[in-house]
């Protein structure tokens, strides 16, 4: 199963339109994750073009994003991997201690709202930050996340760097 992660899009202040490198990864999704601060729905209904698309409520996500199905948090089952969602993962001391006591059952928590992409594993989780596509504030690109599920297990996770 491929997963593409995104979080932070910020539309329509960042997200104009889907960066023109991250279509073809689109198209080979099989599901889309979007870690919150989306901002308008149709960047959802958009990514929805392309694959189911599960999607959690960032603190820039009004009442029009919840309707679409934004809840706070989302667990859910992807290639036999329990996969939890949260917008705001909060400070990054105790981050992975905290995580897994909010997701106790949870192999893989996506995260977004610093706009860091980040992959930590500690306390028995893994935390995964896509980072931002179109918001990369000081980082060198924007990025977005992918991930390869089978058989329960991760089997390959990177953050890619889009180009500017």
């Amino acid at each position: 199963m491929r997963v593409v992660l995104l979080s932070d899009t910020h539309s329509p202040r960042h997200w104009k339109g889907c960066p023109p490198a991250l279509l073809g990864h689109l198209d080979g999704a099989d599901v889309i994750l979007h870690a919150g601060d989306v901002c308008t729905p149709d960047v959802l209904d958009f990514l929805a073009g392309f694959a189911p698309v599960h999607v959690v409520l960032g603190n820039n996500d009004g009442p029009e994003v919840a309707a679409w199905g934004a809840p706070e948090t989302l667990q859910l089952e992807l290639g036999g991997v329990s996969v939890a969602m949260i917008h705001d993962s909060g400070p990054r001391d105790g981050r992975t201690a905290r995580l897994r006591r909010r997701f106790p059952t949870a192999d893989l928590v996506v995260f977004g709202h610093s706009h860091i992409p980040m992959d930590v594993t500690g306390d028995g989780v893994r935390v995964f930050n896509p980072g931002s596509p179109t918001d990369r504030r000081r980082q060198p690109h924007g990025t977005f996340g992918l991930l390869d599920l089978a058989d329960g297990q991760v089997v390959d996770a990177r953050i890619e760097p889009l180009p500017r």
